[in-house]
């Protein structure tokens, strides 16, 4: 399905509503104290973008400097040309030198209550020993490693290993099924993977080593598996194959803390990240090495006013792309220290969040809005129970915040104090794209606010003109320096992806956004075939393809409906094949079947079987008139199927359903 623009008057109304709510200006200590207060950066930024970002690329360490900011041939960006550096040095090897050697740069907690700090410098000697590990199972500059870990400090230390020796990290989310690891290691090629015996969720082990398992049945590149265990002592009995999976704490004991850097060529591959498209297949979003580097520093600086004091909490998992640039790369180039925690928010109570802020004084605290509806949802006599003065700063990313999670946000964690910083980005912008900086934004609840300086982003009508105030499709119309540089071993793909949209070089987010008469930005959510469930982008086409895959589904069509606490849920209209009997028992079988496929983030919420699909005359399913039953709307124009009949009657039993 090609993109749409978003619908205007009911849109509009909406946004009508939000302009008409409080602003929230910065106070005079945010004014004054904030590390970006000079209003002017916007238009010395704008006036010379190459100037402004090569600024915050001269407070890295480059092994060699670079003779060009820019090589732009759309679509195609070169940043930094003919520089050298190495992430793992900006993220350790410069603080080591300094006073920072002996600063926590991790504070972790798990999930039972087991509790770790690394300091910088003890954090560089294990960098070193595991690349050093990596190395001895003939890992070498370029080739891909899989990485597929519970949230622990072997994580953020594999990553940074892989970039010491110029390895590329590919990191899986702990939560996707052995399918979704094999497709991966597969796509990307990885040569080792490196897992866990298990981790922890909700209480319950997640066999991590079993699934990693089923998985390498079908991964001829693997060579090597390095295993790490989760608790000392085994937490319970696990595989190991002879001569291929290594225990991480055995090679670790003999390993050198002796690791030279290997130079990197500022656009040498740091990174594959898939994500899911409007195609079955997940993309393998590249990101190389100087840009995404000198993006994730300056947008982490600068949108969080990190300063040497802070104690800084994102909780993303880092199987996803704010993991990578908001836990790993952009905090610790910065020097931060960063909390880590690997469990459920609700384990064992619903104040485990607000526990770990009060033990470790967090002062900057980067989630969810789903994370922050299901606070909601709990009651505010959790977050009352404990004391969170620490708190300075409060950010919002993954999807749009609605205006009264927000407020909800400000009031009862922020304690009307903190600002309140709402992110817009992607895994393909690698960094911060729109938001707020905290001692000059005037503050809106529900609104991203303003471009980042240097971003230059325009919503635009299907047909590429630009909408000064209003609704439309959210654009980027010039090169920023974490932007992808590709969908790993699709070069096409990556073109038509992104590209195409409009013919002037312009980048299409496939989202859609409202700028208001201050030049604000208020973004509505996908336009394309993807859903944003809690958070987490899943393809439509990756949902139908698991379902059709069930030897009793002959076709299926996936939406999404809106959800109160994830903002989006997943609603399956399923057809089964002849002689199959539609039952409760197939429905349960066919979401956990969507679970062993992709992952238990993708278990459809409803499935609804169906005689026949909604379908033109030349047989596309419109999937436009599903989304107006699964939301309960009034059905738009039918006039083009090839039996309009169809979708009154699934709307009809829709409803039925619903009651």
């Amino acid at each position: 399905m090609s993109p749409t623009e978003p619908r205007g008057p009911e849109v509009d109304a909406l946004l009508n509503l939000l302009n008409e709510q409080r602003v929230f200006e910065p106070s005079a200590d945010w004014r004054a104290y904030a590390i970006a207060n000079d209003p002017s950066v916007y238009e010395r930024a704008a006036a010379d973008p190459e100037a402004f970002w090569a600024t915050f690329a001269a407070e890295l360490e480059w092994s060699r400097p670079w003779t060009q900011v820019l090589d732009w041939q759309p679509p195609h960006a070169k940043w930094f040309v003919g520089g050298q550096l190495n992430a793992s040095v900006n993220c350790l090897d410069r603080h080591v030198r300094t006073s920072r050697r002996n600063t926590a740069a991790l504070i972790w907690e798990g999930e039972p209550g087991d509790r770790r700090t690394l300091t910088y410098w003890d954090l560089y000697r294990q960098v070193c020993q595991c690349a050093n590990v990596l190395k001895s199972l003939g890992v070498t500059k370029g080739d891909r490693v899989a990485i597929y870990l519970p949230l622990i400090p072997e994580l953020a230390i594999a990553m940074l290993a892989c970039a010491r020796i110029g390895a590329v990290h590919s990191v899986v989310f702990g939560g996707f099924s052995a399918e979704a690891l094999r497709d991966r290691i597969n796509d990307a090629q990885a040569s080792l993977l490196i897992t866990a015996d298990g981790g922890y969720r909700r209480g319950q082990i997640v066999p991590l080593k079993q699934t990693a398992d089923e998985a390498l049945t079908g991964t001829p590149s693997i060579q090597n598996v390095l295993l790490v265990r989760r608790q000392p002592g085994e937490m319970f009995p696990v595989h190991v194959k002879e001569g291929r999976d290594h225990w991480y704490h055995r090679l670790m004991q003999d390993a050198s803390a002796d690791c030279p850097a290997e130079p990197m060529d500022s656009e040498d591959m740091l990174y594959i990240l898939y994500t899911s498209g409007t195609t079955g297949k997940p993309k393998g979003i590249v990101h190389t090495t100087g840009g995404y580097l000198v993006g994730t520093y300056a947008t982490t600086k600068w949108v969080f006013d990190l300063k040497d004091t802070d104690v800084f909490w994102c909780t993303a998992d880092i199987g996803w792309v704010t993991g990578h640039s908001y836990v790993v790369y952009g905090p610790l180039q910065n020097g931060a220290t960063v909390v880590m925690y690997e469990g459920a928010p609700d384990w064992p109570s619903k104040d485990r969040f607000w526990e770990i802020v009060e033990r470790y004084g967090v002062t900057i605290f980067y989630t969810a809005p789903t994370a922050i509806r299901a606070f909601m949802k709990w009651g505010t006599e959790w977050p009352a129970k404990r004391d969170l003065s620490s708190l300075r700063l409060l950010g919002s990313v993954g999807e749009p915040i609605n205006p009264e999670a927000w407020m909800w946000y400000h009031e009862h964690i922020g304690r009307r104090r903190c600002p309140v910083v709402d992110t817009w980005w992607q895994t393909e912008t690698g960094h911060i794209m729109i938001a707020p900086l905290p001692g000059l934004t005037s503050l809106k609840p529900g609104s991203a606010t303003k471009p980042f300086p240097g971003i230059v982003a325009e919503i635009r009508t299907g047909g590429g003109v630009a909408v000064a105030k209003g609704g439309g499709l959210l654009a980027l119309t010039t090169p920023w320096p974490g932007m992808l540089r590709g969908i790993y071993g699709d070069p096409a793909r990556f073109v038509d992806q992104y590209w195409t949209r409009w013919d002037d070089g312009v980048y299409f987010t496939g989202d859609g956004a409202h700028v208001d008469e201050q030049g604000d930005y208020w973004l509505l959510g996908r336009v394309d075939d993807v859903l944003n469930v809690a958070g987490h982008r899943l393809g439509t086409s990756e949902l139908e393809s698991a379902l059709v895959d069930h030897p009793a589904v002959a076709e299926a069509a996936v939406v999404g409906r809106p959800h109160e606490i994830k903002g989006q849920s997943i609603a399956a209209f399923v057809t089964v094949k002849e002689g199959i009997i539609a039952t409760a028992g197939l429905s349960d079988e066919l979401k956990e079947h969507v679970v062993r496929k992709i992952g238990a983030i993708a278990r459809p919420d409803q499935i609804l079987f169906a005689a026949d699909l909604p379908k033109t005359r030349s047989g596309k399913i419109m999937r436009r008139l599903l989304r107006d039953v699964a939301e309960g709307k009034a059905l738009g124009d039918t006039t083009t199927l090839a039996d309009p009949n169809v979708i009154r009657r699934l709307k009809d039993e829709y409803e039925a359903l619903e009651s």
